[in-house]
């Protein structure tokens, strides 16, 4: 049977339909082309202010946060399910929207105003609010819920529900809980008026950085860079064995690098490659959870990721450089962990490879497409000679409206590439060239060249004011798809708020340490002879009890919510046994991405099982196990933080160690659970490897050599078995 090729709309109604952020209210002509204005007013404005200097915090934030919310009222239905239809425009709704959203809309933004609009006065007023302020607090925070609800559904807003009533009734609640409670203007005072709520660092992070990332993905992608990282995956992968599913994963990797949305990558890549994974022979619900696992690790590639880790750098004061380049090896392992079950599962049951006919070539490719790679090279180039992340997106946004409209996209490509990367790493983009009597920033004079090859493109082209309307159309895209992000981080600023107001996180932080403390001693009582100190065990217990919270808080949450609120509750409990900051986030940040492919709100892989006609619970199992090396990860670098590569203590020989036991952990679980290495493994050699892999994660060179003692009878059968 022939299953056809999944086309761009389907994979985009998918979208719609699986993703909470993406399940966008259909509008008529007019309210379409009205809320389309406004969307790209809100690109324009980010694009702008990242390239010529933000405005003031509060003022920024509060622009960003009035777009966001009004437009949030207007794109997405109350109830979902009436936003398939087209709207009838009426009286009570105005161009199919009825009074009411655009009521909300209105006081949305109003509200949203009102403090940088009093910011000069906010001095006098923080701790002592007038009744307007509590009036216009009051209306934010119950407007804000009601648009996260719309936007990615109620599992984060009930948790902010659920704070609001603790930091009220706190005298109501037991044991270490108990609190005096706050009175509904105190709580408002600090919500509202301070950075500590609703205006605090989640919201400056989505409004300085993650923006204008998720904008340059979704251009990215439109000017075909997307397309050159699938044909090169299908290049190079696709011959070996099970040639599709490693197409999956390269692609999936590969595409990571420019879009940090889970589900966007499930059915961007999903669309090429789950098709020939089921064409070639994969049951349909392992075809789907490879798909979903590797496209989860969209989050954690470098160098965009995804908004949680624009979030570590505000949270850790750390270099946008260093986080990145900490993310590497993890990142790594976690698409080594799908490859290794893939290429076991593929020899099993005698997967092919893609034969040369359906494998395109690579130089190919390359002469098709090797253009889009400017954009990218542009962004990486800004960032890493030390500019901001913003900065840097924004010559990555340029480069992308510069490839989409110029008439010669490879002359166009080189001058912009080569104009950056000698200006760039100079550190001229913020200085003054003088020109003759006149003296022009360089970012400017390297906006105008940019600008020049555009305007040739508009007047030459024939195409070019279709190719000017794509433009326009990613751009309202791209903040289509960011609205929601961005009141999912105004609505964590309100349990981080009342996190701070009340002293909870520490409460938790003595439950959870108490908790591990205790298993530890029982574990060590009863097993006196497993060689772990009392410290170690503790940390393990602790560390698996984050694990828990992250995944069961990651169901229905967003990854950026999650990651915040761990950090907020979960970094301290770390950090009192020892563990540097940035593992302690990187820990619950892999934690919280995992939750993706977790039963039973997996949504990327219900995406993926959605593609492939597969049972959605099926594939949310089999992904949760294909994604052995994102679970692994995070406990081996807590124990050898040398994985991280930018941690203090940093030493080779622990680095090297770290590498060499997550690998042979990671393949002797894969070859376990699939129950083939070099040939079919029998159910004792399956425990033997288990038992091998568990000292591995340590990944001290000591626990290797005990792995390896330990796997060395299932070693030497299956190389005997494999050369007969």
């Amino acid at each position: 049977m022939t299953i056809p090729t999944i086309s761009e709309a389907d994979a985009r109604r998918l979208e719609e339909e699986l993703d909470p952020e993406m399940s966008f209210r259909k509008l008529a002509a007019l309210p379409s082309l009205l809320v389309g204005a406004l969307l790209l007013i809100l690109s324009l404005f980010h694009y702008y202010t990242a390239g010529f200097g933000l405005l003031e915090e509060t003022t920024h934030r509060g622009i960003h946060l009035a777009f966001v919310i009004g437009l949030i009222f207007l794109v997405f239905a109350a109830v979902p399910a009436r936003g398939k239809a087209v709207g009838r425009s009426s009286l009570l709704a105005p161009g199919g929207i009825s009074l009411v959203d655009w009521a909300l809309a209105a006081a949305a933004a109003v509200a949203s105003l009102y403090v940088p609009w009093i910011f000069h006065d906010l001095a006098d007023r923080v701790g002592n609010p007038n009744t307007l302020d509590v009036v216009m607090g009051s209306a934010l925070i119950t407007l804000l819920l009601e648009a996260t609800r719309r936007s990615i559904g109620w599992g984060l807003p009930l948790i902010a529900i659920f704070s609001i009533v603790y930091a009220i009734w706190g005298r109501w609640f037991p044991g270490i809980f108990l609190h005096p409670g706050a009175s509904w203007t105190y709580l408002v005072n600090h919500l509202y008026l301070t950075s500590q709520g609703i205006y605090g660092v989640a919201l400056g992070v989505v409004a300085t950085y993650v923006f204008h990332f998720v904008l340059f993905g979704v251009l990215a992608t439109k000017i075909g860079l997307g397309r050159l990282f699938l044909g090169v995956a299908a290049a190079v992968a696709g011959r070996y064995a099970g040639g599709p599913a490693k197409v999956s994963i390269f692609g999936s990797a590969l595409f990571g690098m420019i879009s940090g949305s889970s589900v966007a990558n499930t059915v961007t890549v999903g669309s090429l490659t789950i098709p020939m994974m089921i064409r070639l022979g994969y049951q349909r619900h392992f075809a789907a959870a490879v798909e979903s696992t590797a496209a989860t690790g969209g989050q954690i590639t470098s160098p965009i990721m995804g908004a949680a880790a624009f979030l570590m750098v505000e949270f850790l004061n750390l270099p946008y450089g260093t986080i990145v380049v900490a993310a590497i090896i993890p990142a790594f392992m976690h698409f080594f962990g799908v490859l290794c079950q893939v290429h076991f599962e593929a020899k099993k049951t005698g997967m092919r490879g893609l034969t040369d006919a359906e494998i395109p070539k690579l130089r190919e490719v390359f002469a098709r497409d090797w253009p889009t790679l400017a954009p990218l090279v542009a962004l990486i180039v800004v960032l890493f000679t030390g500019y901001t992340p913003y900065l840097a997106a924004f010559w990555g946004i340029t480069g992308c409206m510069l490839l989409a409209l110029a008439a010669n996209r490879a002359i166009a490509s080189v001058v912009f590439m080569a104009a950056v990367c000698v200006i760039a790493p100079l550190g001229l983009l913020r200085a003054q060239i003088p020109l003759g009597p006149l003296a022009v920033s360089a970012n400017f004079l390297l906006f105008a060249i940019a600008g020049a090859f555009m305007i040739h493109g508009l007047a030459t082209r024939k195409d070019g004011r279709a190719q000017l309307a794509d433009l326009g159309d990613a751009f309202i895209m791209g903040a289509k798809y960011a609205i929601g992000v961005g009141a999912a981080a105004a609505t964590v600023g309100i349990i981080v708020g009342v996190v701070t107001l009340t002293g909870v996180g520490f409460k938790i932080s003595f439950i959870v340490t108490s908790l591990a403390d205790t298993m530890a001693r029982a574990t060590l009582g009863l097993l006196p002879f497993l060689p772990f100190e009392m410290k170690s065990a503790t940390l393990f217990y602790t560390l698996v009890l984050t694990a828990i919270v992250c995944i069961l808080l990651g169901c229905g949450v967003p990854t950026t919510a999650t990651y915040i609120i761990m950090v907020t509750v979960a970094a301290p409990t770390l950090g009192l046994l020892g563990v540097a900051p940035i593992v302690a986030h990187f820990f619950v940040f892999y934690y919280g991405v995992l939750a993706d492919v977790t039963p039973p709100v997996a949504i990327a892989a219900y995406a993926g099982a959605s593609m492939a006609g597969a049972d959605p619970f099926k594939t949310g199992n089999t992904a949760f196990r294909l994604a052995l090396g994102k679970v692994l990860v995070p406990f081996v670098f807590v124990f050898q933080p040398s994985m991280l590569i930018m941690v203090q203590g940093f030493t080779w020989s622990s680095f090297l160690s770290s590498i060499i036991g997550c690998l042979l952990s990671i393949t002797a679980l894969s070859a376990m659970f699939t129950r083939y290495a070099l040939a079919p493994l029998a159910r004792w050699e399956c425990a033997i490897l288990f038992a091998a892999a568990v000292p591995m994660i340590a990944a001290s060179w000591t626990s290797i050599a005990i792995g390896l003692a330990i796997a060395s009878p299932v070693i030497v059968r299956q190389v005997m078995a494999g050369r007969r």
